[in-house]
């Protein structure tokens, strides 16, 4: 009798284990909404890589949307998606759309997929911040964090506002995903 009970309770254990492990939930899964008030599935870019950047049009790292921008210009031929995600956690993005699409547009020329304001960190941060914290405890210090993404929506790197968007380190990780 013991024995049986054992049994089935490990088949138990390994079946919840194995629906567990089939329920991963990756970048993919995730949504928000765009500059323009649409909502944003990332599911559309599943099995590309992803680059996602936390903004703001008020920081000392604002000038990074340049180097974002020759990104994107760089890469547009092939399948990276670049995603500036803007925030005003950090007390250094404006709260009105328009606004930030004025220092986005007007001065930057950006072309990439735009957020509207989210929060990236705390308690009610947006849950995919929530979920990047959770899952690969990286978080970020201020605006301009840059998180990698591979084709099955996991972290393959992060680099903080110090590091440019087009730099050597980045650029060389995204050549080998796509």
């Amino acid at each position: 009798m013991k024995i049986k009970f054992l049994l089935t309770f490990l088949i138990m254990f390994n079946l919840k284990n194995t629906l567990l492990a089939n329920d991963t939930v990756n970048l993919y899964d995730f949504s928000f909404e765009d500059i323009d008030g649409n909502q944003v599935n990332l599911e559309k870019f599943s099995g590309k890589p992803i680059l996602i950047v936390n903004t703001a049009s008020r920081c000392g790292f604002t000038p990074q949307y340049e180097d974002l921008q020759n990104l994107f210009i760089n890469y547009r031929k092939s399948d990276l998606t670049i995603i500036a995600t803007t925030s005003n956690s950090f007390n250094q993005e404006y709260s009105d759309n328009e606004d930030i699409k004025k220092i986005c547009l007007v001065n930057y020329g950006v072309g990439f997929v735009t957020s509207s304001p989210m929060n990236v960190k705390g308690s009610d941060a947006h849950p995919i911040f929530s979920w990047i914290d959770e899952e690969y405890n990286v978080s970020p210090k201020w605006n301009f964090y840059k998180y990698l993404f591979n084709r099955n929506g996991e972290l393959v790197k992060s680099w903080s506002s110090m590091t440019k968007p087009d730099s050597s380190k980045i650029t060389n990780q995204i050549d080998l995903l796509i």
